[in-house]
């Protein structure tokens, strides 16, 4: 500032005097650049401040990040995997029948789940969290409440969701739910124990695992596993705090198991389960939830070096028996609207179709006995005919499809018990 008075001031006394011009013009270039070198300073020391600034908070960051990939790679899980991706690259498909469903839909709160039977343990429930009816289990073994004490056929699925949780702070192990495939009694029993660690779902790390397996001939009355157990790594298709969609798939000797579709256990050569239980145990009141659970007469294709190589399960069927039936294209109760799961199974026959353009089909739909033939037979035909619209809504030909309601006059099963109902419930594509 001095600098830049004494040059004013020189520049005052040099007006005085024309002799003077000629320095005059040199000593206002000079105060000129004084002034902006001055400035120019100033604002790249407040560039440099704010960049160090930022720099800082970033090493700050980067200091707090997880120390190795894996750990980086594991807080992403969640919010980065496309699951619906995953889903539909999966070789999993629910079995063509069902025979067991529980969405837990008009269960009291607080009461044991209707659908089930005690086996041990005590505190069982269902409950709703997260705005979904759930069965929540602290301590206790339930199975499905069955009319027949063996009921998994040689071809069956088993589907279920669980909600994974954080580990309660101090807690050792939490939440654990079991799953056991039981043969029947004798002295060569088999069995496969899954356990799923509902907080490690939730944030895996370093050598723990959300699913362990193990099985072999054991004891009936023994609940230890001969053989070493396996681990599954689950890091990459977990949802955290959230439900995970579990799936196993038996077919006459193959066991295979999905989360969330993606498929982390694969076993070629086992027994024969008949039946099945779960419990859930857990250290701290948190509890184990699971909800929308689904047994399905059906499975997984069996791989088999030499078998015929069908592009699709409709393909087969139409090859093996000239119809493709299934339970999976669902309908609102009581109305011909098709529920939004429905259209995978459509997509498979429009897929069908659109490859065989050939192909005709009748249509048919099917209901059980519940309610009067003044009320299936029609809502039948309506169930057909809004098959063969969302068909022709995929770019298939209407021409070649025609919709038959047949009420509840063609029973594939007994209606008199819940499973024979659930498979009376069906639509068949037959070839014409």
């Amino acid at each position: 500032m001095k600098r830049i008075v004494l040059l004013v001031t020189v520049f005052v006394l040099a007006c005085a005097s024309a002799s003077a011009q000629g320095m005059l013009g040199r000593l206002k270039e000079r105060a000129k650049e004084a002034v902006e070198n001055n400035i120019g300073n100033k604002v790249e020391e407040g560039i440099n401040s704010v960049f160090n600034r930022n720099k800082n908070q970033n090493n700050e960051q980067e200091a707090a990040k997880p120390a190795n990939s894996q750990e980086a790679a594991e807080e992403a899980v969640g919010e980065t995997v496309d699951f619906a991706a995953i889903q539909a690259k999966s070789d999993f498909k629910r079995g063509g029948t069902v025979f067991f469903n529980d969405e837990l839909k008009g269960e009291q709160m607080g009461e044991f789940p209707s659908k089930w039977d005690l086996l041990s343990g005590s505190e069982v429930e269902v409950v709703n969290i997260k705005g979904v009816n759930a069965i929540k289990m602290e301590g206790g073994r339930i199975q499905p409440l069955m009319e027949e004490k063996f009921y998994l056929p040689e071809e069956f699925t088993i589907e279920f969701d669980v909600l994974s949780q954080p580990a309660q702070e101090g807690s050792g192990w939490d939440a654990t739910l079991n799953i056991v495939l039981k043969a029947e009694e004798g002295a060569d029993a088999f069995d496969i124990r899954t356990s799923v660690e509902t907080h490690t779902l939730n944030n895996p790390s370093g050598g723990y695992y959300g699913i362990g397996w193990g099985w072999g001939a054991r004891n009936p009355n023994d609940d230890t596993i001969d053989g070493e157990p396996g681990t599954a790594t689950i890091a990459r298709v977990f949802k955290k705090n959230d439900w995970n969609h579990i799936a196993i798939s038996f077919n006459k000797r193959a066991f295979k198991m999905y989360l969330n579709y993606e498929r982390i256990v694969n076993i070629p050569n086992m027994k024969q389960p008949r039946s099945w239980y779960m419990e859930g145990y857990s250290d701290s009141k948190k509890g184990v939830y699971v909800t929308n659970i689904v047994m399905a007469k059906g499975a997984v294709e069996l791989y088999e070096r030499n078998a015929t190589d069908y592009s699709s399960v409709v393909e087969k069927a139409i090859v093996e028996t000239g119809k493709f039936v299934t339970n999976n294209i669902l309908f609102e109760t009581g109305k011909a609207t098709l529920k939004p799961e429905s259209m995978e199974e459509i997509q498979k026959v429009a897929d069908y179709m659109k490859k065989n353009p050939g192909a005709r089909f009748e249509v048919q739909g099917h209901t059980d006995n519940s309610g009067s033939d003044k009320v299936n037979d029609p809502l039948s035909q309506e169930r057909a005919e809004a098959v063969v619209k969302a068909l022709e809504g995929l770019g298939v030909d209407p021409f070649n499809l025609r919709p038959v309601g047949k009420g509840s006059h063609e029973p594939v099963a007994d209606n008199g018990t819940e499973a024979g109902r659930a498979q009376n419930r069906r639509v068949e594509f037959i070839k014409k």
